[in-house]
C-alpha cells in the first residue's frame, strides 16, 4: 500500500520512539505476561489475528485502553499489518503513561511468515 509522505513521516517519527518487537520473541514475551494488542480494524481482526490478542482499533485506542489494559506497566506489542499503525499506537501508549508499550516489527504478517 502506498502511504503519504506526510503519514510515512509520523509512523518513522514514532518507530524512532518506541522499540520494536521481532515476531519470534512475541509467543514467549506474551507468555510471560504480555500483551499482544491488535490495533487494526475489526474486519481485519475478524478475518485473522493472533490468538489470545486483545482487539482495540486505532480510532478508539485512547478512550478504551484504560479499561482494558489499566497496569501502565504492562508489556503491550501493539499490531497492525506491517509496522507503521502498531509504531503510532505503541508511541500514543508511551505518551499515555505506557512504560513498555512496543510494535510487533512486521506485524501479523510477519509474525504469520514465521510459522
Amino acid at each position: 500500500m502506498a502511504y503519504t509522505e506526510k503519514f510515512q513521516h509520523l509512523a518513522d517519527i514514532a518507530m524512532s520512539h518506541v522499540a520494536g518487537v521481532e515476531p519470534a520473541q512475541v509467543n514467549a514475551l506474551v507468555a510471560q505476561g504480555a500483551v499482544a494488542l491488535d490495533i487494526r480494524d475489526k474486519e481485519e481482526h475478524d478475518a485473522d489475528h493472533i490468538a489470545g490478542s486483545l482487539h482495540v482499533s486505532r480510532g478508539k485506542l485512547e478512550m478504551n485502553i484504560e479499561g482494558l489494559i489499566p497496569d501502565l506497566n504492562t508489556m503491550v506489542l501493539c499490531y497492525c499489518n506491517a509496522n507503521n499503525r502498531g509504531a503510532l499506537s505503541a508511541n500514543t501508549l508511551r505518551h499515555m503513561g505506557y512504560a513498555n508499550a512496543r510494535y510487533i516489527a512486521g506485524g501479523l504478517k510477519a509474525y504469520r511468515a514465521m510459522a
